[in-house]
């Protein structure tokens, strides 16, 4: 199957030119039309190679389409043999209904919400069948504002400015016109980022926070410069800090934490320690255990999940982060201590 992330959108309308009887499409002709589609939808265009191998899949074994390949009223062209056909009406085997179905439930946390009728819309369209789901997502029901996320999927997918007004637990922010780019979940809850209009400054929203929000009529939408699901590789969480720096964290972990924080690591970049020596001779009073490192951005998130294992993990390096969790525990002890 064809890899990049826009060969979908390509043989979904290929397959609609190749089933055109009103025209005569050459190879030439499909690269052009596919790639006016391409951005008309704000995505990068294609080579005459990429669209003949995108061909090349829809007449193989998953699809099995028919293309006459020759000359109709003096033009060469490629056509479904079949006027009728197409790769959406084929039917499915036990196999790609399962994998559907599978897909289907695996969004289906957004099933019953505003927006997102489609989702029942297509299982009845493509006859599928209600199963139990072999996959399933944390998902909290009774998230304030949950109702929001197929509206704002659907502004994300036509790339409408909005206009939000937000209470923050600061202070409220009203009417800010923005640019949103992604919804992410964190920690349980949604948080919709993109840029605000007045600025351009990333601002990252939660859901919960939101009173409302609606389109602005007339208003060009500004594409992100960046990939926003890679923006956040570098952190724990959703807050980033302008200008601060990657820092290599070093912490040491009980045996009673050891393996459940291998196994599921604080960090994508966490690595094990095993030449530990040097570190064994500098903290002599830390026995047994294990030594790891993450490569990240402190942020709050980061502090909160480093002292989430209280004394099973200890913070060595750097100082300023060792500094921000000693901070933390010591505040802590001393609301203990004031409510004796």
């Amino acid at each position: 199957m064809p890899t990049n992330k826009n060969a979908l959108a390509r043989i979904a309308f290929l397959d609609t030119l190749l089933a055109d009887r009103h025209h005569y499409y050459n190879l030439d002709d499909l690269t052009e039309k596919c790639n006016e589609r391409l951005e008309e939808i704000g995505v990068s265009t294609v080579t005459r190679r990429c669209i003949e191998k995108d061909i090349d899949f829809i007449e193989g074994a998953s699809f099995g389409g028919n293309i006459d390949k020759g000359t109709i009223n003096g033009k060469y062209c490629l056509r479904y043999a079949d006027p009728s056909f197409s790769i959406f009406t084929k039917k499915l085997s036990d196999d790609e209904k399962n994998l559907l179905q599978e897909i289907l439930s695996t969004i289906g946390q957004f099933e019953g919400l505003d927006d997102f009728e489609w989702i029942d819309d297509l299982k009845q369209r493509l006859d599928v069948e209600e199963r139990p789901k072999i996959i399933s997502f944390s998902n909290n029901p009774f998230l304030k504002n949950s109702n929001l996320l197929g509206l704002i999927f659907n502004y994300i997918s036509h790339k409408n400015v909005v206009k939000v007004c937000y209470s923050a637990f600061v202070k409220a922010k009203a009417g800010i016109e923005f640019h949103p780019y992604l919804l992410k979940q964190y920690n349980n809850r949604w948080y919709l980022i993109g840029a605000a209009d007045s600025d351009g400054k990333i601002l990252t929203l939660a859901l919960d926070r939101i009173t409302n929000i609606e389109p602005v009529a007339n208003k060009e939408f500004i594409k992100p410069d960046e990939d926003f699901a890679e923006r956040f590789d570098d952190i724990v969480g959703v807050t980033i800090i302008d200008g601060k720096p990657l820092e290599h964290i070093v912490f040491w972990v009980s045996d009673v934490s050891k393996d459940y924080v291998e196994s599921k690591p604080i960090h994508g970049s966490q690595k094990s320690i095993n030449n530990d020596e040097d570190l064994r001779r500098q903290y002599p009073k830390l026995v047994g255990g294990r030594f790891f490192s993450i490569d990240c951005i402190p942020n709050y998130e980061l502090i909160r999940e480093l002292t989430s294992f209280g004394r099973e993990l200890m913070v060595l390096k750097p100082k300023d982060v060792r500094a921000k969790v000693l901070e933390w525990f010591s505040k802590a002890a001393e609301r203990y201590l004031e409510c004796q």
